[in-house]
């Protein structure tokens, strides 16, 4: 897909068919969630985004005002999501974080436009994943002697900053591939929050070490799912 072919398809029909999956959070979505916007509005890849211009104090300074935009890029046939941005702009007066902000949109939609480029080469040579046994199911018969992957210490992913100053309340999930030796051989972010959660939680998951899965004693290799639940703590 060159340049030249990318398409924006009609916001208000795209607009119509996004809001009748009836997605609870649209800015923390599973993969499966993102491939079925995706299906529904018959594109490649959907933006999701939030703006507004909101007052902002400190002890540093005075009033002041912030413009944003959260822009949330995901991949329909992936459903990855494939770029985060948060570009922030601060002013005295409303009015000019606002225009700083609008002034910005033709860099932010480049960005975009590069994001959703190199996503759409990478998805298209990427090779399939190598097989792997997951968790079983706790009435499967694999359940019997199964003992399921822990690390020898829990580390806490961090709650950002950023995170904090807008109030995020959110999930993400990351896949884990272990091999038997209790090493990790690949981590994915499959449920993705930005805010630099997703960071954070990748970051926690690959400090800590490792046991194996195993069966009757046996090491497994293992590919499984990790939830992390964030939310701003209550300053009470």
């Amino acid at each position: 897909m060159e340049r030249s072919s990318l398409r924006v398809l009609d916001p208000d029909l795209s607009e119509s068919a996004f809001r009748s999956v009836s997605i609870s959070n649209p800015f923390n979505l599973t993969r499966d969630e993102a491939k079925l916007i995706g299906a529904a509005i018959g594109c490649d890849y959907f933006l999701v985004t939030r703006s507004a211009t909101q007052r902002r104090s400190s002890f540093q300074r005075k009033e002041y005002y912030e413009s944003f935009a959260a822009i949330h890029v995901f991949s329909s046939r992936s459903g990855r999501m494939v770029l985060w941005r948060l570009p922030r702009f601060e002013a005295a007066k409303p009015e000019a974080a606002a225009k700083a902000l609008d002034i910005a949109i033709q860099s932010i939609a480049t960005e975009v436009d590069a994001a959703i480029l190199k996503a759409n080469k990478t998805e298209i040579d990427e090779p399939p994943l190598p097989a792997l046994e997951e968790p079983p199911d706790p009435a499967s018969p694999l359940a019997k002697g199964f003992r399921a992957p822990i690390p020898f210490r829990r580390i806490k992913p961090e709650y950002t900053e950023i995170a904090a100053l807008f109030d995020v309340t959110a999930t993400v999930e990351i896949t884990v591939d272990l091999d038997a030796a209790g090493t990790i051989l690949r981590t994915e972010i499959t449920r993705s929050a930005g805010y630099g959660l997703d960071e954070a939680v990748e970051k926690a998951v690959r400090t800590m070490n490792w046991l194996s899965a195993s069966r009757d004693g046996k090491p497994l290799a293992m590919r499984f799912l990790l939830r992390y639940n964030f939310k701003k703590a209550d300053k009470n």
